[in-house]
């Protein structure tokens, strides 16, 4: 519950199109004060009810069947954003501690999403047409779409299910987390006059309200990011209904240095990959494996980077790096980076909280780490890097796969096909080469091991959101034929 302050700026959920009031309210503190600076609605279970029922009465429309009327849609929902992208943005920061730039930046990215969802292709495939049979196999939308988002990047990770869903035929009901409630809340009251009512529905509260979505009866599908931990429990609370899960987690990323890099090139590329957003990344490099002889001269250029870094509040100008989101990651990431310390690891720049309010700890490079210890074995998702030597290529392919995560890694070289070579046995849904957390809207992105289920990106979340639809057209005339099972036939069933 919030505390008996009152605050000057009123935040609503969006249902079958209208404002919804709360009896209840969330606290939502500003990581870069430590404070509680808005309220939040917190959803109740017969609201999320009303949610549901509104989204699938809308799913049962025109809308599903009406490929321009989304697209339409989309463009105009695209359109608001983008007017809208400096407020939201900036309430964006304000929630999860960004720099200002990058607040704007999300809200911008969520616009384009919608643009290029409204105008993506879903192609219909004929998997035989002869003497016999026309048949086509087409997408047929799931219906209603729960969506459970994080705490990293609010608004940008909403839409990344809202677009595809739409342009698919679904309806969504999205929860952002209860730490960055109220950016997404801002979009849903902001689209209320553009989408048709039930279309898009924004509650919000805490994790119990997470369940409740799963459990509910109404979606078919479920889209949940966040934490591998929390990502099983989804799974399994959305089994008995046999919903589809599509489940983004966490990622240990890897991040391999070949021996003909120049160490001090390497290292400005590898900087921002591993510290964007404090490191709340999901895709972020979260480890780095270096030859040895070259191991001292890449630590030195990534802590002369380090030290250079501007970290502040995000509204500020100039600031390059916000506080970590909330106080329980902010003590996960003191934890793991003293008890590295001492296991024995070396602090080569940061390694402390800044002082004063706030959530804010100093970008943190650490050498003398070895498998075993949790902040290279687990998912920092915090401004605290661990750099380990390697003495063979073997050692480094093979510690960078031992992991239960799988989501991105990437190797570096001055020889592109020899790192694409390396990059073939990386166990992980994309392995970069040259980049990190470099997106292509055309290629799926997905995680293999524990980092999660089903793919997003392109036709690839669209795909997630629909079921093969197989239409069977017999030509006039032709004999029909049905597999006897049992007579040697392999498609009989």
């Amino acid at each position: 519950m919030s505390d008996t302050k009152t605050y000057t700026t009123t935040y609503s959920m969006t249902i079958d199109g209208q404002s919804v009031a709360t009896e209840h309210t969330i606290g939502v503190v500003n990581p870069a004060t430590g404070e509680i600076f808005a309220e939040a609605p917190e959803c109740s279970p017969e609201q999320l009810n009303q949610a549901m029922i509104a989204a699938q009465r809308a799913f049962e429309t025109d809308w599903r069947y009406d490929l321009e009327l989304r697209r339409s849609v989309m463009a105009t929902c695209a359109d608001a954003l983008d007017a809208a992208a400096e407020e939201i943005g900036r309430v964006a920061t304000m929630e999860q501690g960004m720099p200002l730039g990058a607040g704007i930046g999300s809200v911008r990215r969520a616009a384009f999403n919608f643009r290029r969802y409204a105008d993506l292709e879903v192609p219909t495939l004929v998997v035989q047409d002869d003497e016999t049979a026309l048949v086509e196999v087409s997408r047929r939308p799931l219906g209603v779409i729960a969506a459970i988002k994080p705490w990293n990047v609010p608004v940008s990770m909403a839409v990344n299910t809202i677009a595809p869903a739409f342009r698919a035929g679904n309806t969504v009901v999205v929860k952002p987390s209860p730490f960055t409630p109220l950016a997404t809340l801002m979009v849903g009251e902001l689209l209320r006059d553009v989408v048709p009512a039930g279309t898009l529905n924004v509650v919000s509260g805490g994790n119990d309200v997470g369940q409740w979505m799963t459990e509910h009866p109404i979606p078919r599908g479920v889209s949940f990011t966040g934490s591998v931990a929390t990502g099983k429990k989804v799974n399994t609370s959305a089994a008995p209904d046999l919903k589809r899960v599509l489940l983004e987690l966490g990622g240990n990323d890897a991040a391999i240095v070949l021996d003909d890099v120049d160490p001090e090139e390497v290292a400005e590329k590898l900087f921002w990959r591993a510290f964007g957003n404090a490191g709340q990344i999901c895709m972020a490099i979260k480890r780095i494996y270096v030859p040895e002889q070259i191991h001292s001269a890449v630590v030195d250029a990534l802590v002369a980077r380090a030290r250079a870094v501007t970290v502040g509040n995000g509204l500020d100008e100039g600031v390059e790096m916000g506080p970590i989101n909330n106080l329980p990651q902010y003590q996960r990431v003191r934890e793991l980076v003293a008890e590295a310390i001492g296991d024995g690891a070396v602090v080569r720049a940061g390694g402390h909280p800044i002082e004063g309010p706030g959530y804010f700890f100093e970008p943190t490079i650490l050498t003398g780490l070895a498998a075993g210890t949790r902040l290279v074995d687990e998912e920092q998702f915090g401004p605290a890097l661990p750099v380990l030597p390697y003495s063979t290529l073997e050692e480094a392919i093979e510690q960078a796969n031992g992991t239960t995560y799988g989501l991105g890694a990437s190797v570096w070289s001055s020889d592109p096909d020899r790192a694409a070579a390396v990059a073939e046995r990386l166990e992980a849904g994309t392995a970069w080469v040259n980049t990190h957390a470099a997106i292509s809207h055309g290629a799926p992105f997905a995680g293999t091991k524990w980092s999660g289920l089903g793919s997003e990106g392109g036709i690839y979340s669209v795909y997630s959101y629909t079921d093969p639809h197989v239409v069977y057209r017999a030509r006039s005339g032709a004999n029909a034929y049905l597999p006897v099972p049992g007579a040697g036939d392999s498609d009989a069933h």
